[in-house]
């Protein structure tokens, strides 16, 4: 049993342990502001898309920076950009359910299955210029897991927000082509 416990506490530690990414900065706009600036390099050829994206990144900031509020103001701006893009619609539900969550907690959980059907719309849509980041917790969803998109390579986790603001890395890069 300790040598399972043992192994267990050396995963948790390299999984969240990025030494290059360390800062000492943990300012809750800080993960914003630095965001809002990578946002700008990624460009998409259809503007619903380049909507989405920057919708998406909204969300996935507010729960970086545990802003319940602004979390539900960036899902419903979500709801309205997915439900203008054909094919969205079913995604567009999931991110109601982030908009009208009781609790941050919920909403992260919700993001879960919202992030993996953005994903695969950001891995077949043209991207004009830029690189998107598939990232991933591995302790995110009690230990199952999770994904989310950024514009930058630094983890900035949605799932944990300061808790564990750097546990997590980047699993794929999409570009433009």
């Amino acid at each position: 049993m300790k040598q399972y416990l043992g192994m267990a506490f050396l995963l948790v530690v390299v999984a969240c342990n990025n030494p290059e990414n360390k800062s000492t900065d943990k300012k809750d706009s800080s993960a914003i502001n630095n965001t809002e600036v990578s946002t700008a390099a990624v460009t998409f050829k259809d503007q619903e898309i380049d909507a989405i994206y920057g919708d998406y990144i909204r969300l996935k900031d507010a729960l970086v920076a545990t802003k319940f509020e602004e979390a539900k103001s960036a899902a419903k701006a979500l709801v309205v950009s997915l439900n203008g893009h054909a094919g969205c619609e079913n995604t567009a539900i999931i991110a109601g359910k982030i908009e009208n969550a009781k609790d941050i907690a919920e909403q992260r959980k919700e993001f879960t299955a919202l992030s993996a059907d953005v994903i695969a719309l950001f891995k077949h849509t043209s991207i004009s210029n830029g690189a998107i980041y598939v990232q991933h917790c591995p302790m995110a969803n009690k230990g199952d897991g999770g994904d989310w998109l950024a514009s930058e390579k630094k983890i900035q986790n949605p799932y944990y927000g300061s808790e564990m603001m750097e546990c997590g890395a980047v699993v794929e890069e999409i570009k433009a082509k």
